[in-house]
């Protein structure tokens, strides 16, 4: 009896704690997998980013979550110099570093040089495998000597002179007088002074800008080539000088420095005839720079003959990012960088020229744009992004850009003759170059 009794008092137990067991096991499962998909759902990918590139980003976000929904983007967004002195601070500290970095391509090669940034052609990325894809000087200007790829291009930005018809038709001036030569630009410059009181361009410094970038050979950047010799006491740095004293002693320049409060009322005033720069400009006119003149601008091949590339963004992602990330970080540059969809969005949306060659058959370039006067402006900016040749990108360009800028003001304002402030830039930058 004591074993019956002692038998049947245990079964029961035995049955109560197996059918405990199961629902316990299950719930021990369901709670494992409830966090690992909240561990999922936190993963978060940042990426930092300046205006307009933070809203491209933001635009992109629904796409790469129907592919990626447990993985969120976090879009840092600072104003353009902001960003990159943090991008700058945070690669030298290895510290606050996003896992995509937007970067402008005067910063490209800086970074790139300092060793901050991973090789994206390297064996992880293999991003030499979409090269012909891309607008080919894009691609080539974050390529350096040795095949290391520091970025992937997003959007580029063909040169272009943008031009008041209204004030050109007041002064009696053509575009072809306008475009034919560099100094039958500034001849309309002066007809267009004496016509209309109007100046010809915001700066003198923006003829230099367009004129060193002429003529530059294969392996060679706008200041320093790839060996690291100082190319600015040369023939192409003294024509653009010459040509910018000239623009000034004829006064045929407003004094105003690029995006100042006086440029922006330059252009709504209609004192500012003309501007050589990116095709993107045009967009920044129609939405928020001069509206009112709607009708007014219309873009033109800048003079001579000659092809540049005015800015261009780029996507890098860090060395010392979160290693865990990068596959992910890769994946969104690609979003970003090849996908057709993106790439147009972006360009109706934010004006931003595609640098990816599959967008550049869209009838999108086709169209009319009614703030040029219903001119088919794009399709001029895609036949300057097959003419323009890659310049090579340097560490200290930034540098040198300033100490070329001091040395012109001297010319411009001191009257410094050009052999010695192109002369004493060349020792600066030797100087520095040397360290």
């Amino acid at each position: 009896m004591p074993r019956t009794t002692l038998t049947h008092q245990t079964h029961p137990t035995h049955q109560a704690r197996g059918s405990t067991a199961r629902p316990v096991a299950f719930a021990v499962g369901l709670l494992a997998a409830m966090l690992t998909q909240q561990a999922q759902a936190q993963q978060t990918l940042t990426v930092a980013a300046f205006p307009a590139v933070d809203e491209i980003v933001k635009s992109a976000i629904p796409a790469w979550k129907a592919k990626h929904p447990n993985v969120e983007i976090k879009v840092v967004s600072r104003q353009f110099t902001d960003h990159h002195t943090a991008m700058t601070t945070a690669l030298s500290t290895s510290s606050y570093l996003p896992d995509v970095m937007a970067l402008e391509i005067g910063y490209v090669g800086r970074f790139a040089q300092s060793g901050g940034l991973d090789d994206l052609a390297g064996s992880a990325y293999g991003v030499q495998k979409f090269k012909s894809q891309f607008v080919s000087y894009a691609y080539d200007q974050a390529t350096s000597r040795s095949g290391a790829v520091a970025a992937v291009p997003a959007d580029i930005g063909p040169g272009t002179l943008l031009y008041r018809t209204d004030i050109l038709a007041k002064a009696g001036v053509t575009e072809a007088e306008l475009t034919k030569s560099w100094d039958s630009y500034v001849a309309s410059g002066v007809k267009i002074k004496a016509g209309t009181g109007a100046y010809l361009m915001a700066h003198a410094r923006d003829i230099k800008d367009i004129l060193i970038r002429i003529g530059i050979q294969p392996g060679e950047g706008l200041y320093l080539d790839s060996q690291s010799q100082v190319l600015v006491n040369t023939p192409r740095f003294v024509r653009a000088f010459e040509l910018a004293r000239k623009v000034r002693e004829q006064k045929l320049d407003a004094k105003i420095a690029a995006w100042s409060n006086e440029w922006g009322e330059g252009f709504k005033r209609g004192t500012l005839t003309t501007q050589m720069t990116g095709a993107w400009l045009a967009g920044h006119l129609n939405n928020w720079l001069a509206p009112s003149t709607k009708g007014q601008w219309r873009a033109a091949q800048l003079p001579e003959g000659a092809w540049a590339a005015y800015g261009g963004t780029f996507y890098a992602i860090p060395k010392g990012a979160p290693a865990a990330n990068k596959a992910l970080a890769w994946e969104l540059i690609q979003m970003m960088t090849l996908n057709r969809d993106v790439q147009i969005s972006a360009f109706k949306s934010q004006d931003a020229f595609p640098a990816l060659l599959a967008t550049h058959n869209d009838a999108f370039f086709d169209q009319p744009i009614e703030f040029l006067g219903g001119q088919k402006a794009r399709v001029l900016w895609r036949d300057a992004s097959r003419n323009i040749k890659a310049v090579a990108v340097h560490e200290l360009d930034a540098f040198a850009e300033e100490v070329v800028n001091t040395e012109l003001d001297k010319v411009l304002d001191q009257g410094k003759d050009i052999p010695t402030a192109l002369a004493d830039a060349q020792k600066l930058l030797e100087r520095r170059a040397r360290r």
